[in-house]
């Protein structure tokens, strides 16, 4: 089972998102979910969840 664990704002932000996570060795996927407003959740497996959650915060304060 696929879990959100963050909506991006943009499809840019999304995919330097999904493909971080995925230099570090998750499987990611990106699904839009506001066309008029752009944004898009980045989804990973459910088991994956903790570990996922650690790697992305450090993703989002280095992107700050």
């Amino acid at each position: 089972m696929w879990t959100v664990i963050y909506i991006a704002p943009t499809a840019k932000i999304a995919e330097s998102i999904r493909n971080r996570l995925t230099q570090e060795g998750f499987l990611v996927k990106i699904r839009p979910i506001n066309v008029s407003k752009q944004q898009f959740e980045i989804l990973v497996p459910s088991g994956e969840l903790e570990e996922v959650q650690e790697v992305l915060n450090n993703i989002l304060n280095t992107q700050r």
